[in-house]
């Protein structure tokens, strides 16, 4: 097997040194390009797997397990450091069975010793490294280390040699080690008390957002700075509930702020995935599929709330980002861009005031140096040093609408001139080498997309994102199962792999979800039922609720976790309990909205004592309390009444509803066969009909837009 690099771009697969000094070690094998950037190590790295295992045993070694993922800065540092080094791996083979991991690839695992280094050191983050038996008991953990110590951080050589140290001469040292750790992973969380989920706690939230809140930036906490638009999907409802304008403030200071900073690439469009410092000025540079959906579902809703124009096209520019740069041939979805090109982090993303001059005219090189503030000595900073190298991220400092006066040109004027130079920044910046493309299709990050564009569709009015949208459901539904059915995780390379998770389940069925309510295609309302009665059947907790991290069949880990904290990604059980609320007021199934309200009870101990920490299952607790609508729309597809009807719900920010599409004549079977209750559902004065349903009682049907709006008012 041979690796050869993607023109234009930073391709770790094939770096000519690897290649020249190392034969490849056990991950040349494997479909990760994470673990592919590390199959010429000098380290004798092997998948997470038996053979592994088997070896440590036979052996007599201690594992050393190194997890990351492909657009990793850190993890591309100490491999540059230390796992390309021969010093280091000749240790590092003498003392341990060494293990890979993509935690994009195994999140099960990620999350499992993610946890153990949290209880060890405090902390954590990626590259992970653990030190372990053979029987995956772990005794150490850390994050990054050097390869020599340095800054009061050990080194990996001194690391590996007390390591062996101890391993040879004093094993009841590590058993009493992992048996604390493991008896740590099992103390299982404490159980909520049921009905503790009240108004009270969205409010506890709010008022925890608010203490958090930057008024001067936007955003909440210090540096570094994260887009969680989770929190912002949250402060949208909210605000709907309460007309608290401070809830909204938050929302417009924090979406406002981040368009304008450099965390925004403001060439190529698409969002960095978080912001080193409290400004939003300078990002970590690589870019996620999954921060690209979040934030553009919620300019989406922000738009929707306020029909604040900008809004609606900070989320075009998402998706046009997401559609030209990771969109697979067949439809479905890259997972992320790297932050480094040419070994350097942002190099592919920043500009000399030179660059700037030389590749425009002087009316546009002008209006982007003031504009977007460039300068001579750049705004960048070196990483270790701290000094100014002459690089810029571009950023603005106010709306370029607002800079009128200042530049000397018209709104119009100074758009239609920051669109040319836009334009040739981006043809320019692509003759660039690109930073890495990690190229695998995970299921979860996948379902987020086709939520997000699915929800754009019907706002924006553009039949372009449903298509987009179906594709990818289309491709995932058809080409990521197995032969029985059941859901897989990962494609790459023409094979599909890996057992999903509860995250796949969960964002794939509300993907479909929003799909449905975007093209009413029965089919994907149907597929999304039958996957979550799958879901249920593998990963429910029937003892206390929610459902497990992994499904009952999969591998055996330290522990079997239930997550419901929303991270980066909102959580599995956040999601599902949206998807089951939301699927029980479809069908009619008052058993899939008790489980939706046992997932609520499972997690009522900390979601009652730190809400702000799970905004995404604020959002379902939201929907539960009410009010919220169930819509039935009965009416001839694509008539003009029948569209006005749609448009009107669409354009409005009412998220806590769903809508049931019932077609006119024989192509109605479908959707009775899921929702039976439409079944004596008809067009009233034979024209396109709604039928608005809340808090289990029905109002009279109607034919007229803005008395169906009004029906659905709540403040």
């Amino acid at each position: 097997m041979s690796f050869k690099p993607t023109k234009g771009h930073d391709n770790r697969l094939s770096d000519p040194v690897n290649l020249r000094k190392n034969r490849p070690n056990r991950l040349i094998g494997e479909k990760s390009p994470y673990l592919l950037q590390h199959a010429y190590n000098p380290v004798d790295w092997r998948p997470w797997g038996v053979e592994a295992f088997e070896r440590a045993r036979q052996e007599d070694k201690p594992i050393l397990l190194s997890i990351g993922y492909s657009t990793c800065h850190w993890c591309h540092v100490m491999e540059k450091e230390s796992f390309e080094d021969d010093e280091v791996a000749e240790i590092m083979n003498r003392v341990f069975v060494s293990i890979k991991v993509d935690r994009e690839e195994r999140p099960d695992i990620d999350h499992t010793y993610m946890t153990v280094c949290q209880i060890m050191t405090g902390g954590g983050g990626w590259p992970l490294n653990i030190v372990m038996t053979a029987d995956r008991k772990p005794f150490f953990a850390g994050t990054y280390f050097p390869k020599n110590s340095r800054h009061g951080r050990i080194g990996l050589i001194e690391l590996s040699e007390r390591i062996e140290h101890l391993w040879l001469n004093d094993r009841a040292q590590i058993d009493d080690a992992t048996e604390k750790i493991v008896t740590a992973l099992n103390v299982p969380a404490p159980r909520g008390v049921s009905g503790a989920l009240d108004l009270e706690v969205l409010r506890t939230a709010f008022q925890q957002l608010s203490q958090r809140f930057d008024p001067k930036y936007g955003g909440f906490g210090e540096a570094p700075k994260f887009p969680t638009p989770h929190n912002i999907l949250f402060l949208l409802r909210y605000w709907k509930r309460s007309g608290d304008e401070r809830s909204l403030q938050m929302v417009t200071k924090t979406l406002d702020q981040m368009r304008l900073g450099g965390i925004f690439d403001h060439v190529g469009f698409g969002f960095h995935r978080y912001s080193t410092d409290a400004q939003w000025l300078t990002p970590h540079f690589e870019k996620m599929l999954y921060d690209q959906a979040m934030l553009a579902l919620a300019y989406t809703e922000a738009y929707q709330a306020t029909s604040k124009i900008s809004y609606k096209k900070t989320a075009e520019e998402i998706f046009d980002y997401v559609l030209r740069d990771l969109t697979s041939p067949e439809g479905a979805f890259y997972s992320a861009e790297d932050a480094d090109s040419e070994g350097e982090e942002g190099k592919f993303y920043l500009w000399t005031l030179d660059e700037i001059r030389g590749a425009l005219p002087d009316t546009e090189a002008n209006l982007v140096e003031r504009a977007f503030n460039v300068f001579s000595m750049g705004n960048f900073k070196e990483e270790t040093t701290q000094s100014l190298t002459g690089r810029n991220i571009l950023h603005l400092k106010r709306p370029l609408e607002q800079l009128n006066g200042q530049l000397g040109f018209s709104e119009n004027q100074i758009q239609e001139i920051w669109e040319s130079a836009r334009k040739r920044l981006l043809q320019i910046r692509e003759k660039r080498v690109h930073p890495h493309k990690d190229d695998k299709i995970l299921t979860d990050w996948n379902g987020l997309m086709i939520a997000a564009l699915s929800k754009a569709s019907r706002v924006f009015g553009n039949k372009a994102y449903a298509v987009a949208a179906g594709k990818a459901a289309n491709f995932i539904i058809t080409s990521m199962c197995d032969t029985d059915g059941r859901l897989l995780r990962r494609y790459r390379l023409g094979e599909a792999g890996l057992s999903a998770h509860v995250d796949d389940y969960s964002f794939l069925v509300w993907g479909l979800l929003e799909l449905y309510e975007t093209t009413f295609e029965p089919q994907y309302l149907k597929i999304a039922v039958d996957l979550n009665k799958d879901f249920v059947q593998r990963f429910w907790d029937k003892e206390q609720g929610g459902f497990f991290f992994t499904a009952n069949d999969s591998e055996k880990l330290l522990v079997r976790q239930k997550e419901i904290y929303d991270g980066a990604t909102p959580s599995g059980n956040s999601v599902a309990a949206m998807n089951l609320i939301k699927l029980s007021r479809i069908t009619g199934s008052t058993e899939l909205d008790s489980m939706a309200s046992d997932i609520g009870k499972a997690f009522s101990g900390p979601l009652t004592q730190f809400p702000s920490a799970y905004t995404q299952f604020l959002l379902f607790l939201d929907f539960l309390l009410g009010p919220s609508f169930e819509v039935v729309v009965v009416g001839p597809k694509g008539s003009t009444e029948t569209e006005n009807i749609l448009s009107h719900l669409n354009a409005s920010y009412i998220p806590n509803k769903v809508v049931v599409f019932k077609p006119c004549g024989e192509e109605d079977s479908d959707i009775i066969s899921i929702a039976s209750y439409t079944k004596d559902f008809g067009m009233v004065n034979q024209r396109a009909t709604v039928y608005v349903c809340g808090n289990y009682t029905c109002e009279s049907p109607t034919n007229d837009p803005e008395k169906m709006l009004s029906m659905l008012r709540t403040n």
